[in-house]
């Protein structure tokens, strides 16, 4: 019994962790709806004449909760009879759905005391399964009522929306990793990817395609502002002539913001080329405004550009790309040519490239799905179809930044290493005038190598010689001479003694000699052996050096000892 007891307890544990995750979905669903239904309700009750009850408002508040998912409602209230489709959605209230979805997936992996925290998977499965039998729920009370919603359109995109802010959440809370390729991936695959820099590279990629998207939407959204500016007196109409007293003054403010995102990406599509459509039949772009619009009465609609051909302030929209290629190059210069990195640090140009190229494409994949999601039908017949082109969008998105971003990237890459392939930091220290014979804690860790003959040349461990740096060996008298080069300043800050490392004096005693170097002319500095050597200026060191000066592969023996005592 004693022996069960954990074992139940941890079960219990597990099962209590899980059904609370599956909670946390639920409640997501649950605080969208509520938010949203008690701003459609206070509209509602501030309306002076109003057509429907609070069944009416509540089912109109289901309705718009689905509409922010993606899902397509049906009015069936409409003058001619005739049920008309509303399928564009409204990007601004699809953030919160999005958002609470992502927390609670993010929050289920979170360990609290005494709930273990699921598995990714686990938690996954669970918080969208608790969000969609709370969508489900709404969907069925939302069909007896008008609008009602579309069932197939409850599957796509409705659900993919959810899986996809759940599966973003699960992924944050493991620290947005970006994984090595699956364990039946080819070997080969996996040691390309080993060698080379896939998870920066994909980092600079996800971070430069979010950046030329978030160009596009500010783009867009400033030839909005301009166009309202310039059509300010129509803008002021429709607005006029749509709100009666201050209810509906508020109501068709409300409506115009959450519909900011989507003017915004109907701009980025009209700098870009495409454009967009004002039904079936009109079409909007830099070149021309052609065909006849059906423009519903709506005072973001009065940012649209004049009938007829365009002119040299409608092709100035084309700003809106470019800055969308120019911060594509950017962000991906910034990974892979830093500016205090030179030219060992730096990517290869065609490293680089690719990392634009793809970062490009995100960008036209992003700006795609956002425009499939900025239009819709509106009705039948002529307003079949209103928005920008999913595709057209997109392949202009991928066009503009690539051709703009891969070669801006590659420019900004050689104008940064311009310098030649010396980093800042390797520059400095071979351009200094440097002396010779360095002071004691100043030199460099070095490694001595014998050339076969001569003298002794000291290499550094980067297998660069240093220049001037050269010592000789010690004659019998025990002294010699360095000559040194004088330091930028035109003096010599070397005073005192240090060891020549790897020369033996005359007595046989195995320690290093001393050299004594002062400042004197052209900086000469003079060495001097033995402890018995007149050496002049030379004095002993009264504490050991910082590094060994003998030899690492020369035995020595345990009886020679030096100056200071044995070894």
């Amino acid at each position: 019994m004693t022996e069960g007891t954990p074992s139940l307890s941890a079960e219990r544990a597990r099962s209590a962790g899980l059904a609370f995750t599956f909670l946390r979905g639920a409640l997501a669903a649950g605080l969208g709806l509520s938010a949203l239904t008690v701003l459609v309700m206070v509209l509602w009750i501030s309306s002076p004449a109003s057509d429907n009850g609070p069944g009416g408002a509540l089912h109109t508040a289901a309705g718009l909760w689905l509409l922010a998912h993606g899902a397509e409602l049906i009015r069936t209230d409409t003058l001619g009879g005739t049920p008309a489709p509303v399928g564009l959605v409204p990007l601004l209230p699809t953030v919160l759905p999005v958002w609470l979805v992502h927390r609670a997936a993010r929050d289920a992996l979170e360990a609290h005391e005494g709930r273990s925290a699921p598995s990714a998977a686990s938690a996954f499965a669970l918080v969208t399964g608790g969000y969609l039998l709370v969508g489900g729920a709404v969907a069925l009370y939302a069909r007896g009522g008008s609008p009602s919603v579309q069932i197939p359109s409850l599957l796509f995109p409705a659900v993919f929306v959810v899986a996809a802010a759940a599966g973003a959440g699960v992924w944050t809370a493991s620290g947005r990793p970006i994984g090595p390729p699956p364990s039946w991936a080819p070997v080969r695959l996996h040691e390309e990817l080993a060698r080379s820099r896939f998870r920066e590279r994909a980092d600079t990629a996800c971070r430069s395609a979010a950046a030329g998207v978030a160009a596009l939407l500010g783009g867009g959204a400033l030839l909005v502002a301009v166009g309202l500016v310039w059509h300010a007196s129509a803008a002021q109409q429709s607005f006029v002539h749509l709100s009666g007293g201050w209810a509906g003054r508020v109501s068709v403010l409300l409506l115009a913001l959450v519909l900011v995102p989507n003017a915004a990406v109907w701009g980025a599509a009209y700098g870009m080329g495409p454009g967009f459509a004002l039904g079936t039949a009109s079409t909007a772009t830099p070149l021309a405004f052609s065909g006849r619009p059906a423009l519903p009465v709506f005072p973001l609609l009065a940012a649209v550009p004049d009938q007829g051909p365009g002119t040299v302030l409608n092709w100035a929209a084309a700003a809106v790309p470019v800055g969308a290629g120019v911060m594509v190059a950017w962000f991906t210069v910034r990974r892979a040519a830093p500016a205090d990195a030179g030219r060992d640090g730096a990517w290869s140009p065609r490293e680089t490239a690719l990392t634009a190229g793809l970062g490009a494409l995100g960008c036209g994949v992003g700006t795609a799905v956002l425009a499939a999601a900025a239009g819709g039908p509106l009705g039948t017949r002529a307003l079949a179809e209103f928005g920008p082109s999913w595709w057209l969008t997109g392949a202009a998105a991928l066009a503009w930044t690539a051709l703009l971003g891969v070669p801006g990237a590659l420019l900004v890459r050689a104008w940064r290493l311009r310098g030649g392939d010396r980093g800042p930091a390797r520059e400095t220290a071979e351009t200094a005038g440097a002396p010779a014979v360095r002071a004691l804690g100043e030199a460099p860790e070095q490694v001595p190598q014998e050339p076969g003959g001569g003298g002794r040349r000291w290499w550094t461990r980067s297998g660069r010689r240093d220049a001037g740096e050269r010592t000789e060996p010690v004659p019998a008298s025990g002294s010699m001479h360095v000559s040194g080069t004088a330091s930028p300043s035109g003096t010599v800050p070397v005073s005192g003694t240090m060891p020549v490392p790897g020369t033996v004096p005359a007595s046989g005693r195995a320690y290093g000699p001393r050299v004594s170097a002062t400042a004197s002319g052209a900086g000469a500095a003079s060495a001097t052996g033995g402890a018995g050597s007149e050496g002049g200026d030379a004095e002993p060191y009264d504490f050991l050096p910082a590094e060994p000066w003998h030899e690492p592969t020369a035995a020595r023996p345990p009886e020679e000892a030096g100056p200071f005592g044995s070894a």
